[in-house]
C-alpha cells in the first residue's frame, strides 16, 4: 500500500492484544492443535493464523475441479447476481461456519463485511466471502493471497503462519463483489480503527 493508507505496523499494533470472543480456540489446519482464538474489540473481530487457499466458486484459468483437489463451484455467499464469487477476481477471506465455538453472525459479520489482513508489510482489503469447517480457521481467495505477495496455489501456496485477519463489525460491501468499494471502505474502517482505542 503506498500513499496514505494505513500502516500494517499500525494495524497490528491495535491487535497486539486480545480480548478473545471464541468460546475456545480453533485450528488452523486439519490434525493440528488448537491455539487461535478469535478476539475482538468494539468495533471488530480479528485472529492471527495461517493462510490456506481457498479457489471456490466460480472456476476460472487458476481454480477449478484440474487444479483444485477440494474446489467447490459454490461459495457461502454470492455476487449480486447470485452467482458464486470468483476467487481469482475477488479478495475475500473465510470464517468458520457457526458453532459452539463461535458465530460469526452475533458479532455483526455476515457475507459482505469488510476485512483488513495484513501480512509482513501489506495490508489488503477484502470481504468475508465464504465459511469453512467449524473447527479450522486461517483462509483466504486466490486474490486475497496474490494481493499480499502469498503464494496462491491452492495445491502448494499459503503461508504456514504470520497473517492477521481483521473484520470491521457491522460494515457491508453492496455489491459484494465490488472490490473497490472493499478498499475504499476498507481504508476508512482501517483508519478509524487505528484512531480509536477500546
Amino acid at each position: 500500500m503506498t500513499g496514505a493508507g494505513v500502516a500494517g505496523a499500525d494495524l497490528l499494533a491495535r491487535v497486539s492484544g486480545c480480548t478473545p470472543v471464541s468460546k475456545g480456540r480453533y485450528r488452523k489446519d486439519r490434525g493440528r492443535a488448537a491455539t487461535v482464538p478469535v478476539c475482538g474489540t468494539r468495533e471488530a473481530v480479528y485472529w492471527k493464523a495461517d493462510m490456506d487457499i481457498d479457489c471456490d466458486g466460480r472456476p476460472g484459468r487458476h481454480c477449478n475441479a484440474a487444479t483444485d483437489p477440494h474446489f467447490s463451484s459454490s461459495t457461502a455467499f454470492a455476487q449480486s447476481d447470485g452467482r458464486a464469487l470468483s476467487s481469482e477476481k475477488l479478495p475475500y477471506v473465510v470464517v468458520p461456519a457457526p458453532s459452539s465455538l463461535w458465530d460469526y453472525r452475533e458479532h455483526g459479520v455476515r457475507g459482505g463485511s469488510v476485512a483488513a489482513v495484513v501480512y509482513r508489510d501489506r495490508v489488503s482489503y477484502a470481504v468475508v466471502g465464504d465459511t469453512g469447517p467449524a473447527d479450522i480457521i486461517g483462509e483466504a481467495s486466490h486474490a486475497a493471497a496474490r494481493s499480499l505477495g502469498i503464494d496462491p496455489d491452492p495445491r502448494s501456496g499459503g503461508t504456514p503462519s504470520g497473517v492477521t485477519y481483521i473484520v470491521f463489525k457491522d460494515s457491508r460491501v453492496t455489491p459484494l463483489e465490488d472490490r473497490e468499494a472493499a478498499e475504499t471502505q476498507g481504508e476508512r474502517l482501517a483508519r478509524e480503527f487505528v484512531d480509536s482505542s477500546d
